[in-house]
């Protein structure tokens, strides 16, 4: 199976990389690397997070205070977000395929 970012996600996830590196050098690669962790375990068990809304499911990354927001479509995972948890629950909700 394959994924796809919501463009806005992938700005997300980017965007969060970059903060890390401004707090720490190589903290941002460490962040990216446990989303893509998170990413590969949802590739291989795509039905073991709980639903949160509808058919959108929340994963946690490891170390992070982030979660990767994704549907299960026909042939691949939409991720909708690469959420910081301290952030307003539901923004992401107009992203919806």
């Amino acid at each position: 199976m394959r994924f796809i970012f919501h463009p806005e996600a992938e700005k997300e996830l980017n965007n969060a990389i970059d903060y890390y590196n401004d707090c720490r050098n190589n903290l941002g690669r460490e962040f990216a690397l446990e989303v893509h962790s998170t990413i590969r375990l949802i590739l291989t068990h795509p039905e073991s997070w709980s639903i949160i809304d509808e058919d959108v499911r929340r994963a946690l990354v490891k170390r992070f205070p982030y979660g990767v927001l994704y549907s299960l479509e026909k042939n691949y995972i939409f991720i909708l977000a690469v959420m910081n948890l301290h952030r307003d629950p539901d923004y992401w909700k107009v992203r919806k395929v």
